[in-house]
């Protein structure tokens, strides 16, 4: 019996592509600075522009999990992604609020791990994250 085999569906999407953000890095300096965010060691945050990315979101963080950093020897490492799309239509202040964000996920601890929007029995998040908008925007500039 001869059947008909249907074609494989070709991907709609784009392909993904990542690119080094120098300016990112730059921006995300001056506001590890400007908030006196202390506890974060820019030299270890990482980031990078995507563009075709399937998302909701603007920017994303990544962290470098302690399982990783022990089979490779490496301390603990933070990427933040801006999704080009949505992330560089934005005034500089959202930008700024945005990076803010994503800085906010990292603990004090800088472990690698991230901190989420909610955790019971802990801060707040997003007091943490309006305290930091908040010293940037008053007295960062």
């Amino acid at each position: 019996m001869n059947r008909l085999r249907k074609k494989p569906r070709q991907s709609l999407s784009k392909k993904v592509e990542w690119a080094e953000a120098n300016d990112i890095d730059r921006r995300v300096d001056f506001l590890i600075k400007s908030a006196r965010i202390d506890w974060i060691d820019g030299s270890h945050v990482m980031c990078f522009r995507s563009i075709n990315t399937n998302t909701r979101a603007v920017a994303r963080i990544y962290g470098l999990s302690k399982i990783w950093q022990i089979a490779l020897d490496l301390k603990p490492y933070y990427i933040i992604e801006v999704i080009s799309e949505k992330f560089d239509k934005l005034n500089q202040k959202e930008k700024d609020r945005t990076l803010l964000h994503e800085l906010a996920h990292i603990p004090k601890n800088f472990s690698g791990a991230l901190l989420p929007h909610r955790r019971q029995g802990h801060g707040n998040f997003y007091n943490r994250l309006r305290d930091l908008i908040l010293v940037h925007e008053n007295k960062g500039r």
